[in-house]
């Protein structure tokens, strides 16, 4: 009964834990999601906000919200170009590496650029806008290197794999109109093959025959003749019968 008790404990343990591990990576789950979204949301504000500076201000408050805009477009496109073909090529993890270092320089220059909104003195901003305007070039011209290079290897392959499907069902077009030989005639050679190989046998079991019937039969050995029905009985001889010379006469 304790041991029951004891197994019943264990598995309720069990159950609460699985159970609160479970809540938390759903809790985690719903966090990052909802901080994601949010995330999005201010991009999205802050990227309208910027574009309604561009084109409704003039002089240096237009000109570093347009940087500024333009820096985050071509540093979010270049992210999610290579996000997206890391997925498929594995040689794009190497790039991923070199945009974290650029985005570190990026996210600077936008930190940058939003202080300078709010600076007052806008003579000493308009001094420093060609320098802010060289630094936003490269990091630009960067990460539309990269991710120009992202999609044109992409496309490549894809221009590869087309060319060899094109060139598979080009050979398959070609196997299925070949209608020379059709499984009839195939099955019409097959039978005439039959025939000539039944006739060369029934050929040559007619001409086994034939040398059979020409061959001289071989003559039959001779039989002994019979016997007489009363042969003469042999003459027995005795010993005593046998005359054996005396020495006188011998010489």
């Amino acid at each position: 009964m304790e041991a029951a008790l004891i197994i019943f404990a264990l598995m309720l343990l069990a159950i609460v834990g699985l159970g609160a591990y479970l809540t938390v990576k759903a809790v985690g789950a719903a966090k990052r999601g909802v901080e994601r979204t949010v995330a999005q949301a201010r991009r999205s504000v802050e990227d309208t906000t910027l574009r309604a500076k561009s084109f409704g201000q003039v002089g240096v408050a237009g000109a570093l919200a347009q940087l500024r805009l333009d820096l985050r477009t071509s540093m979010r496109a270049t992210q999610q170009a290579l996000a997206e073909g890391a997925q498929a090529d594995a040689s794009l993890r190497e790039s991923l590496g070199l945009f974290e270092r650029l985005s570190a320089h990026g996210h600077e220059l936008d930190g940058e650029l939003k202080r300078l909104e709010q600076e007052p003195d806008r003579q000493r901003t308009a001094e420093l806008l060609p320098d802010l305007r060289e630094r936003a070039a490269k990091i630009i011209q960067a990460a539309d290197s990269l991710r120009w290079a992202a999609r044109d290897r992409a496309r490549r392959f894809a221009e590869d794999d087309l060319s060899l499907l094109s060139d598979q069902i080009q050979m398959e077009s070609g196997a299925l109109r070949d209608w020379s030989r059709e499984p009839v005639d195939d099955l019409a050679a097959a039978a005439a093959e039959w025939d000539a190989a039944q006739s060369a046998q029934s050929a040559q079991s007619a001409q086994s025959a034939q040398s059979g019937q020409s061959a001289p039969s071989p003559e039959p050995e001779p039989t002994p003749r019979p016997a007489a029905l009363n042969p003469p009985a042999p003459t027995v001889q005795y010993p005593w019968q046998q005359k054996t010379p005396r020495p006188e006469s011998a010489g």
